[in-house]
């Protein structure tokens, strides 16, 4: 059974996935009164500017740093919370199974694509301050950076592993089920990770081109999930972009405000071909060939967009 097909070891019918989402959606709220409650303690007190509120980069000012991030990734860790949950009991089905068509989760397919792609995205911001170190700022101060290290260490990957769970996952199967095929839940998922992301302080300073990147790399993941048979890659890289990235650069205009080793002070409008299409239409393609090549990937066709089938009843079962 390949990936998608997965969903069959549970109760694929689309209404529990709509009904799935909700509930996800509804942990996301729920972790987000945190962030809603010291906002008001703030009114309260007249420090709150309503009139601002839908603002997301005054939002970003209300708190220090490390308390902003900590409101930041608090949500996601719920969504993800409540989105196993309805996994394990509307739908019946294992987190293994949400996970990869493997028998047992490949840890080690994890932390290989998390320290590689660590190590590759940091070696390139380390290239860029040495080409032109008039675009960065010292900004390491160590107490704050050790809080905000424990911080990202644990709440990162709850982040990150909640949109690979919720899009390359959960959504990712339930739409092939529905769909029959492979290639609607690439692309579905692909442009509506893009999408997602479309709020972020980024895309006001950088400008809609910036979407390219988001959604380029929805396309990555998604791609390296359909070939791999599972979500072990894409949730190393995921889980490297991010955590490596608020703890090595940061910017006045990112959605991650840290206190991280460097600042990034260039002009956000300069950025271009290095930050949006380096990385999708070349980095990327070359990692998935050099992973197609180290783990046998084959049949690129059909993985990306052939049928989906429900295989023999003999070949899974349902739990009840």
């Amino acid at each position: 059974m390949n990936y998608i097909q997965q969903a069959y070891k549970g109760h694929p019918d689309f209404w529990r996935y709509i009904i799935g989402s909700v509930i996800a959606i509804i942990g996301v709220g729920i972790f987000s009164m945190p962030h809603m409650i010291a906002i008001f303690a703030k009114k309260m007190n007249g420090e709150v500017d309503l009139a601002q509120l839908s603002d997301i980069n005054y939002l970003l000012t209300l708190f220090e740093s490390n308390e902003n991030l900590v409101y930041l990734l608090l949500p996601f860790a719920g969504g993800l919370l409540f989105l196993l949950l309805a996994v394990k009991f509307l739908h019946k089905q294992s987190f293994v199974s949400l996970t990869t068509a493997r028998q047992k989760i490949d840890w080690k397919r994890v932390f290989s694509m998390f320290f590689v792609w660590g190590i590759l995205s940091s070696s390139l911001v380390l290239v860029d301050y040495y080409m032109a170190p008039e675009g960065y700022q010292w900004n390491f101060q160590p107490q704050k950076f050790a809080i905000l290290a424990v911080i990202a260490i644990i709440l990162v990957p709850l982040q990150t592993s909640f949109e690979e769970y919720a899009f390359r996952g959960y959504l990712m199967q339930g739409l092939g089920v529905l769909a029959k095929n492979r290639w609607v839940p690439l692309v579905l998922t692909s442009v509506c990770f893009g999408l997602l992301h479309i709020s972020n302080p980024e895309i006001e300073k950088l400008g809609y081109i910036l979407l390219v990147y988001y959604i380029g790399t929805g396309f990555f993941l998604a791609i390296m999930t359909l070939m791999d048979e599972g979500l072990e890659l894409a949730l190393g890289f995921h889980a490297a972009n991010n955590l490596f990235t608020a703890l090595l650069v940061t910017a006045d205009w990112t959605a991650f405000q840290t206190y991280s080793i460097f600042k990034d002070v260039s002009e956000p409008e300069a950025a271009g071909f290095f930050d949006i299409f380096l990385p999708v239409f070349i980095i990327f393609p070359i990692i998935l060939l050099v992973l197609g090549k180290i783990y046998g990937w084959k049949n690129w066709k059909d993985k990306l967009f052939g049928p989906i089938v429900e295989p023999p009843k003999e070949d899974y079962k349902v739990l009840d």
